[in-house]
């Protein structure tokens, strides 16, 4: 199961009152939990009413923005890169529609920049960006630890801590057990505001953290020891010490981020 669970597309999705983040690796949406994912098949390519046509209109156009954006999101296309419509089409195998619609809605998801008589950009990471980025990070996950955390079971949390515990099994998947933990937290919200802000962050994030490329060992036996701050904290029902040990961590992870990608090069002051 594991090999499947690690993707960097996440969606939402609204089963009853409850709103979810999904990834979408092969065309299957699986809900985010630590260690059972929930299985369901995409609706896409499903025959309707109308014969299908309809059903693939849908599946080309998301197709085509799951590419894009999937490619965007992992720097493929790295951050300030043209993309051009004819290769595009080329690229996915799509008409000019279904791409216009995929760009139109990455734009909306401040991905890219459809400029007049240029063409399409995808969007930059600047400093000021990366500043957003963790200054909304720090709003939300604390709060979201200090007034949802308690929803989580403690099985759940119990389980994270003996993965972070587990330095064979963390080692080479940090990255991975990081984002299902705060996955896990901001799941636990029942505000699809917050969830949906969220996403855009996470979606940012991803690239940052590609581009920095920061993997030292120092870094990782640190992060280890501030989620196992959080978790140890949401274990003895301490949350405001919880919500205070993840505003630590994202102080340190926003230092580490700066530093590594400033002296890279990868983005400009």
């Amino acid at each position: 199961m594991e090999e499947n669970t690690v993707t960097v597309i996440f969606y939402r999705k609204r089963i009853g009152q409850k709103a979810y983040l999904y990834s979408e690796p092969i065309r299957l949406y699986w809900k985010l939990s630590p260690d059972n994912v929930i299985i369901n098949r995409s609706p896409f390519g499903k025959n309707d009413s109308t014969g299908g046509l309809k059903m693939k209109k849908e599946t080309l156009k998301q197709q085509a923005y799951n590419i894009i954006k999937n490619k965007i999101i992992t720097c493929e296309y790295p951050p300030n890169f043209l993309l051009n419509e004819e290769k595009l089409k080329d690229e996915i195998g799509a008409s000019r529609t279904p791409i216009r619609d995929a760009l139109s809605r990455l734009e909306q998801e401040n991905l890219v920049h459809i400029l007049p008589k240029k063409g399409i950009m995808v969007a930059s990471l600047s400093i000021r960006e990366i500043n957003a980025i963790y200054e909304a990070r720090m709003l939300v996950e604390p709060y979201a630890i200090e007034h949802y955390a308690s929803k989580i079971e403690k099985e759940r949390l119990q389980y994270f801590r003996k993965i972070f515990q587990n330095e064979k099994e963390v080692r080479g998947r940090i990255y991975d057990f990081d984002d299902k933990l705060h996955i896990e937290f901001i799941n636990a919200m029942d505000n699809e505001y917050f969830q949906t802000m969220y996403e855009r962050i996470y979606y940012q994030n991803c690239r940052l953290r590609i581009l920095s490329g920061v993997k030292s060992e120092k870094r990782i036996e640190e992060t280890v020891q501030e989620h196992l701050k959080i978790i140890d904290a949401c274990l003895a029902e301490k949350w405001t010490e919880a919500a205070d040990a993840m505003r630590e961590h994202l102080i340190c992870s926003k230092r580490v981020s700066f530093m590594t990608i400033i002296e890279s090069g990868e983005i400009a002051l």
